[in-house]
């Protein structure tokens, strides 16, 4: 069993569409199952959408509006007609925008990170749906489905954990590996069968999940990139094409934010030492980088990687005692209350500080409650940049025009939190 997943950069209009047709009759798509993304932005435009609905509900319609438009422009390039009575993949569509609006007018929940759920799919799930009419009508016969049925969650909406037993169940109970399956990334499904999502870039953890029960041959994630970099070329010059990776190092890379990979899509393969491929959707004749079993990285370079919009939260005792694990103690609590991902922390004898990331926008919330206790520095927008396997020119090189805030070295990794 091959597991294929097609990120929104690569389905991101009827073009991108037509070369993920190119590449499976390139590679090849026998016992073959595709995780597909939400295409282009959608589903940023989507968030647009859901903040319109708590915020400006003048301007709701005419953002969901432009979200269809956008998809009724790819219909029409792919499916060649000019009346939308003509091909059943049109009314499909609109069912799904109808529910969605239903959603809306029905909804009485105020939480917004349940809404997010419920909403925020709904480009996946008209992602695949298209993708998948299209393939049947160029003669790459498939199956579309829904991913609800078979990844069962908690529901911590937005961020939720797999329920592996109840998962591995329904993918072995129900998905026919006789066929071509296509189904959405990012989204389970709660005992109540309220749609959850597992993160953003949650797509790749889907495939991952799915290799891991089907026990899959391998994974790969086709990319607008010729594989993994050691640094994200939109932030750092002369970015290097990474061949093979250890499944350990590049836990490590997605730990500290590599984008390429998603943190949680390794440790299931590793767990069945299922080797994952990240290929270029632009080239896919072309190896890309392998991650498996197989020590360290090849080739043995600094690896560089950015966390933009962190938050970087400094405190002191307010009689200059020692922060000791009573307070560390008490300040990670919060931190957990308050959901936040934390990415650094450095402690000294009255001092602690911690760079976290404020995904559910609770700071304000967090500095109130820290405020009783300590004094407390918070410096906003900062970003927090990681270099693995430094050396002091790669450190002298990321230094340059930068205020350094916090610096903390490993004898493998370096993170420095700057303006």
């Amino acid at each position: 069993m091959h597991v294929f997943k097609f990120g929104g950069a690569s389905v991101k209009d009827a073009r991108g569409v037509k070369n993920l047709e190119a590449v499976l009759r390139k590679v090849g798509f026998e016992n073959t199952l595709i995780v597909v993304s939400a295409m282009g932005k959608t589903t940023n435009a989507l968030e647009t959408v859901l903040d319109n609905y708590f915020h400006n509900k003048s301007e709701l319609q005419s953002s969901l509006q432009e979200v269809k438009k956008f998809h009724n422009t790819i219909l029409m390039d792919l499916f060649d007609t000019n009346s939308e009575e003509t091909h059943p993949i049109f009314k499909k569509v609109a069912a799904l925008f109808d529910e969605l609006r239903t959603f809306f007018d029905r909804n009485k929940s105020p939480d917004y990170n349940f809404v997010y759920d419920q909403v925020i799919g709904y480009g996946e799930l008209v992602s695949t749906m298209i993708i998948s009419e299209y393939l049947n009508q160029v003669g790459i016969t498939n199956k579309w489905l829904d991913v609800r049925e078979y990844i069962k969650t908690d529901n911590y909406y937005r961020r939720a954990n797999v329920n592996w037993e109840a998962t591995q169940m329904a993918i072995t109970n129900k998905l026919n590996r006789a066929v071509l399956n296509i189904t959405q990334g990012f989204l389970g499904s709660d005992d109540n069968n309220f749609t959850t999502t597992l993160g953003r870039e949650g797509s790749d953890y889907t495939a991952a999940i799915f290799a891991y029960c089907l026990n899959a041959e391998n994974v790969t994630i086709w990319k607008d990139v010729p594989g993994v970099l050691n640094a994200d070329p939109r932030y750092f010059d002369n970015s290097q094409l990474l061949n093979k990776i250890s499944y350990r190092e590049a836990i490590e890379l997605a730990f500290y934010g590599a984008s390429v990979i998603h943190p949680k899509t390794l440790q299931p393969l590793q767990q069945k030492e299922i080797p994952l491929f990240v290929k270029s959707f632009m080239h896919p004749e072309r190896a890309g980088t392998m991650v498996g079993k197989d020590p360290g990285i090849d080739p043995m370079v600094p690896c560089f990687i950015v966390k933009k919009n962190q938050v970087l939260i400094s405190l002191s005792s307010l009689d200059f005692s020692y922060i000791v694990e009573e307070n560390i103690s008490e300040i990670f609590k919060l931190l957990h209350l308050y959901k936040m991902k934390v990415d650094v922390i450095q402690n000294s004898a009255i001092s602690f500080s911690v760079c976290v990331d404020n995904v559910y926008n609770n700071l304000p919330n967090l500095l109130l409650h820290l405020k009783a206790k300590f004094k407390i520095t918070c410096h906003e927008n900062v970003s927090l940049y990681t270099i693995r396997h430094y050396n002091s020119d790669a450190i002298e090189q990321l230094e340059l025009d930068k205020t350094i805030l916090l610096k903390q070295l490993t004898q493998e990794t370096v993170q420095l939190v700057a303006h």
